[in-house]
């Protein structure tokens, strides 16, 4: 703490800022590759790329600013994390080199295109399933010995870690259909609107399977979330995710293509909400707080001024380029 200031507090924030936007922003262009294989119509897969070209690389800034910011300013979490880790996050790496490469070749090399839509499909599928695995193995617990790793290279690997992978997925597949309702038009939109309804099931299940799972991994979730008085509090998350379902299924049943994908980031901000509920003050649950984890306070203060011109003039450019290309997208694309 730096006059007054709780530096590492501060710091993750940030992180858990960069984290939430990324998990929004890229989670729904992520969700239309997951939703490729559902869609046979080369039509209908043009006008669904068209929706994201010109925001989706943009959106992965917010991840570079979540790891980067890991690595600098709670340098033992990201030591111990990443070894922990390493299956996953390459894997997502992999699959997210896979669909960026993919969604650009596929314009420009039309002779293969059914290989690079494969491509795109499984670049995406892999990404967010190995997004999801890291958060559960997150969640499940971390072998530490002194200030380093101590488990296995597959303690990841676990019926845990995997119902959260396949939640993402399913969760990412709302995000990308309540965008598509939103954005195109015709039989493109309708299809799209029909999958919001069984992908919004199948996410409120996950959610449900996921938080009734989690206080089943370590006592202190227990303490976190129904300890008196703290229950007051954390009661809130799962009312408002009810509130949120309910008003979302009568968003699409009165027909509306706006509101459910609005909703739909609502209901993943609270379950992040919940996710952080579960973790603080531990930026590796139940072994390692964040002031434990934490650089030294001129490095932090040294990273926050940077922090603190850049993160602004990020968020106005990411605006600016949603705000420039809102509305429809028509079968012209942008292409």
């Amino acid at each position: 703490m730096m006059d007054g200031l709780d530096l590492p507090l501060v710091w993750a924030a940030i992180i858990a800022f960069a984290v939430l936007l990324y998990t929004l922003l890229d989670g729904f262009d992520l969700g239309i590759g997951v939703l490729f294989p559902l869609f046979r119509d080369a039509d209908q897969r043009g006008r669904m790329l068209s929706t994201v070209a010109p925001v989706w690389d943009g959106n992965e800034t917010w991840l570079v600013l979540g790891g980067g910011g890991l690595f600098a300013a709670f340098p033992l979490a990201y030591a111990v994390v990443l070894p922990a880790l390493y299956g996953p996050i390459i894997a997502m790496l992999l699959g997210l080199v896979f669909r960026g490469v993919a969604f650009e070749f596929r314009w420009r090399d039309p002779a293969h295109r059914p290989l690079w839509d494969i491509a795109f499909a499984c670049g995406s599928v892999i990404s967010a399933l190995a997004q999801g695995v890291t958060l559960g193995a997150l969640l499940q617990g971390i072998t530490v010995q002194g200030r380093s790793f101590g488990g296995g290279a597959f303690d990841w690997l676990t019926p845990f870690c995997l119902l959260a992978g396949v939640s993402l997925v399913i969760g990412y597949a709302l995000l990308g259909s309540t965008w598509l309702l939103m954005k195109t038009e015709g039989d493109l939109r309708e299809k799209a609107r029909r999958m919001s309804f069984r992908f919004a099931i199948g996410t409120m299940a996950c959610i449900a399977a996921v938080s009734l799972a989690t206080p089943l991994l370590d006592p202190i979730y227990v303490q976190r979330w129904f300890a008196w008085p703290n229950v007051l509090y954390t009661a809130q998350v799962p009312l408002l995710v009810t509130i949120g379902a309910v008003a979302y299924f009568r968003a699409l049943m009165r027909g509306a293509e706006q509101a459910p994908f609005f909703i739909a980031l609502c209901l993943f901000g609270l379950s992040y909400v919940g996710l952080g509920i579960s973790m603080y003050p531990d930026v590796v649950p139940g072994r390692i707080t964040i002031w434990e984890a934490a650089s030294p306070p001129s490095s932090q203060l040294f990273m926050l001024v940077g922090a603190g011109i850049l993160i602004p003039i990020i968020l106005a450019y990411t605006g600016y380029a949603y705000w420039v290309f809102r509305g429809k997208v028509g079968a012209e694309g942008y292409h």
